[in-house]
């Protein structure tokens, strides 16, 4: 989700604001949120169409291939907040502190707002709300937004000082249970615990992703660093962070509320090794995806081709993608429904209510997610344009 300042509130044109073009693209940014978002748009295709109704994660009765074809999609939702902070505080370099804080927490009020609106609609195709509202990933970003708009305003060793503590020190909450803080229930839910709730669904709590954000708000600071040695250090965090991952979860001492154990195979165990919590996203979870991350912008620094600029361009516009992925994958199960003799029910509700004999093996939901993925780019390219050669300070909330 890349940050450009603008000043949301400047309805007359003597008011100062950021455009658009407020800073510099950085190639390797781009690319790795390009990346990610094609892998989530993999496991969006996958609810559609999936032909299977169990947890692909659950070992007792999944295969390796579909194991990972959902786990590798856990790298998309960490980094994809990572790189929201990395642009924030780039944005930060062309703005004064309240002009950046303004622009975060009016963009963050926005992605709640499409959160419920907009992305409800894309995801059922109905005003009907039948499981209310659902909190996903744009809504967490949006808060995590809010949260950095009074972060920034403190020194830059006391932000990464909160990002650390409740990253590395929420998973001792984990006892805590809803019910435990009565009427006030729901509110926990929403801080830590995936339930449902009145009129709606948390899928993602806050915690930790509102730290994972800010984390990423500090780590953009490498950014003012010559490249050869931001380099260095995105090698040294990510691999310090993997090495911290497979100490935790070789003990199974301290940061996933789920251990790891012996399979029937070599393979299912390294499964269940790597097997980490997401909802909420454990510190082991943290460490795996973001050590991966940090790993992948030192090597994309020097990354570039055909192939790189097509996950650039993707990269480029993130929101746009996103509501447009969704859309186009629902729709297209819903053609292919239509056309199969299910009638319209893929139509007009969401992956959770699809009909009981419908779905595809891994073959064609590879093969409809590499259909979605092709279809979208010239769209995603047309509009990256768009966002090069205009100024409107409306783009930089597209």
């Amino acid at each position: 989700m890349s940050a450009r300042l603008a000043n949301a509130v400047a309805a007359p044109v003597a008011h100062a604001s950021v455009t658009a073009h407020a800073f510099a693209r950085v190639a390797s940014i781009d690319i790795l949120r390009g990346l990610v978002m094609v892998l989530m748009a993999l496991d969006h295709v996958r609810d559609f169409f999936t032909d299977v109704r169990f947890d692909p994660l659950d070992l007792s009765q999944t295969t390796a291939a579909l194991f990972l074809t959902r786990w590798i999609t856990h790298f998309c939702a960490p980094t994809f907040v990572l790189l929201a902070g990395v642009s924030a505080y780039l944005t930060g370099r062309s703005c004064t502190r309240a002009e950046l804080s303004r622009f975060l927490w009016t963009r963050g009020l926005w992605l709640v707002v499409l959160e419920v609106t907009l992305m409800s609609l894309v995801w059922t195709f109905n005003v009907r709300y039948d499981h209310g509202l659902f909190l996903q990933v744009i809504w967490a970003i949006g808060v995590s937004m809010l949260v950095l708009a009074a972060l920034v305003h403190l020194p830059m060793p006391q932000i990464a000082a909160f990002s650390l503590l409740i990253i590395g020190g929420h998973n001792l909450l984990d006892g805590i249970e809803p019910q435990s803080f009565g009427a006030w229930a729901p509110l926990w839910s929403l801080l830590h615990v995936q339930e449902p709730i009145p009129y709606g669904f948390v899928a993602y709590p806050l915690i930790p992703w509102i730290a994972v954000m800010s984390l990423g708000y500090c780590i953009g600071s490498l950014f003012d660093l010559e490249r050869e040695r931001r380099r260095q250090w995105f090698v040294y965090l990510g691999a310090g962070s993997l090495t911290l991952f497979v100490l935790l979860r070789a003990t199974n001492v301290y940061g996933d509320p789920i251990d790891w154990t012996l399979q029937s195979t070599t393979v299912r165990t390294l499964l269940s090794f790597v097997d980490v919590h997401k909802y909420p996203p454990s510190l082991q979870y943290v460490l795996l995806t973001l050590g991966a991350a940090l790993l992948s912008l030192a090597a994309l620094e020097s990354v570039r081709g055909k192939f790189a600029e097509v996950l650039r361009t993707f990269g480029r516009v993130p929101l746009f993608f996103y509501v447009l992925h969704v859309a186009l994958a629902h729709l297209a199960a819903g053609i292919v429904g239509l056309a199969t003799g299910f009638g319209t029910a893929l139509l007009s509700g969401d992956f959770m209510q699809v009909p009981q004999q419908w779905g595809f093996g891994l073959p064609v939901v590879y093969l409809a997610w590499l259909l979605v993925i092709a279809t979208l780019y010239p769209a995603c390219r047309w509009f990256a344009a768009v966002k090069r050669r205009r100024d409107d300070w409306w783009l930089s909330y597209l």
